[in-house]
């Protein structure tokens, strides 16, 4: 028994043909056309249950017929192809209320488990105003498969309020995504506002982000908004949340429970109504098993998760991003300049362990610096030798020796990691949080809870032992000593 009639609207008759046999194989009935006026006529008179078509067809573009077709038929899923697999295409997609964008080439199981999905269910998705923004102008640039699954994820979550945890390395674009979802989401007409919880000193996030009272601390001065006021009806976006300190989470974790807060100082409660975007760098997991991130406040931020791919996972790409850096650089009176295809295959083995704003900053200086029109491998060869770090010593590294050589090789590293930059603000504090809680939590399960012991063991007050317990967030279990 027919499972449902497809119609299918393409001008290549080789997608026409494979996608007629594989749902016919999976049981439905498929009706192909080369044109856009088949397939309105054919959706007009009511027939199908699902459209699969492509974007540019000789005589309208799809994204000037779904409109139509929602307006007729508003329950009739739409699935849009195309091989212009930019981001704006799969925005463009969702925005004109396509049920799922699929870029070319595509997988024909995935095509026929889409289609099982929107028969299963109806589209249901929000229509929103399209954005008037030229695809060069857009902030994610690539057409590899991994961004492909990027651009899809985006397109969906555009047309919801959902809570999104980005996860990535530094330099791949994190806030960029976060400004795409704001952008194009329900909330456009309202701010984006971003915050950076390791730029931030501890004493500080929690006036940053509720505002402070006249007179709350030493040089409150004034009333000032926080950045959740600031946001009101738009995007709030809290980036490196992993290094937020536990009051804060704690703070930030009732708000999210209760919708509202208050201001440090103040007492009246504050209605919020903002859409978190948070951001990381750091494995929260391993994070939540040290004690250093609330697991419940884990699971209210992580709602949607969505892991950004490194450059080393998208080569494909790197051609792409650079004469995208070239073009801008161009717009900002470097001259306009070319790269050669060989030069591009040297980028594509650089490892750019800093990611596309790595290879941004490279693309820039290497612009500036030389003044020929085209990019030769021999430029690239000799300034990535130039950027390269020097290597250390094949021979192993001893064992350190003490407690304080291991934390004086681990600060080194972690310096070396920012290069000629220098580490984000708050570094004591940081440091000291990480070897202060592991301590404590030896010290607790040494004793098996016992506090009295544990602050003698520590040397510590008994009473300062209990306030750090607390501070730290601590869990304290009690057991018989043998």
């Amino acid at each position: 028994m027919a499972r449902g009639t497809i119609l299918i609207a393409d001008d290549d008759t080789a997608i026409r043909t494979v996608l007629n046999q594989a749902l016919a194989r999976a049981g439905y009935v498929p009706r192909a056309t080369g044109n856009a006026a088949t397939l309105w006529r054919w959706v007009s008179q009511g027939e199908g249950d699902v459209v699969i078509t492509d974007v540019v067809m000789p005589d309208e573009n799809a994204f000037d017929l779904i409109p139509r077709i929602k307006k007729v038929r508003p329950e009739l899923p739409v699935i849009v192809m195309s091989a212009q697999n930019t981001l704006m295409t799969a925005l463009t997609a969702a925005e004109k209320g396509a049920y799922e964008y699929l870029p070319k080439p595509f997988d024909l199981s995935e095509v026929v488990s889409v289609v099982g999905r929107a028969l299963a269910g109806s589209n249901g998705r929000p229509r929103a105003v399209a954005a008037d923004m030229d695809s060069e102008e857009l902030p994610l640039i690539g057409r590899s498969p991994a961004m492909q699954e990027i651009y899809r994820a985006l397109a969906r979550l555009t047309q919801t309020d959902l809570t999104v945890m980005i996860q990535g390395e530094s330099g791949t674009g994190k806030e960029l995504v976060a400004r795409v979802l704001h952008d194009h989401g329900k909330r456009r007409a309202g701010p984006f506002v971003a915050i950076n919880m390791a730029a931030i000193p501890r004493e500080l996030i929690e006036s940053e982000l509720f505002g402070h009272e006249k007179g709350a601390f030493t040089g409150a001065q004034t009333r000032t908004p926080g950045r959740f006021e600031q946001a009101e009806g738009g995007t709030l976006f809290l980036d490196e949340i992993g290094d937020m300190p536990l009051e804060a989470q704690t703070r930030l974790l009732r708000v999210l429970q209760q919708g509202e807060y208050t201001t440090v100082g103040g007492r009246t409660p504050i209605k919020t109504n903002v859409r978190i975007v948070a951001a990381t760098h750091r494995d929260l997991r391993s994070q939540i098993q040290q004690g250093l991130f609330r697991e419940d406040l884990y699971y209210r931020l992580n709602v949607v998760p969505l892991r950004l791919p490194p450059l080393r996972e998208r080569v494909e790409d790197i051609g792409d991003l650079v004469r995208h850096f070239l073009r801008q650089a161009a717009r900002e009176g470097l001259g306009q300049k070319s790269i050669e295809t060989a030069a591009i295959e040297r980028l594509k083995t650089h490892p750019w362990p800093g990611n596309v704003r790595e290879l941004e900053n490279f693309v820039r200086r290497v612009g500036a610096l030389y003044t020929q029109d085209t990019l030769t491998q021999q430029i690239i060869e000799h300034e990535l030798a130039e950027a390269e770090p020097p290597k250390r010593s094949a021979a192993p590294e001893s064992e350190p020796k003490d407690f304080a050589e291991m934390v004086e090789r681990y600060l080194a590293d972690y310096f070396a990691g920012f290069g000629k930059e220098l580490p984000p603000p708050g570094l004591y504090d940081r440091v000291i949080r990480e070897v202060e809680q592991p301590l404590l939590s030896a010290a607790l399960a040494a004793t098996r809870g016992n506090q009295i012991r544990a602050a003698e063991l520590l040397g510590l007050n008994r009473n300062t032992l209990r306030s750090r317990i607390k501070a730290l967030d601590l869990r304290v279990f009690r057991a018989p000593m043998p």
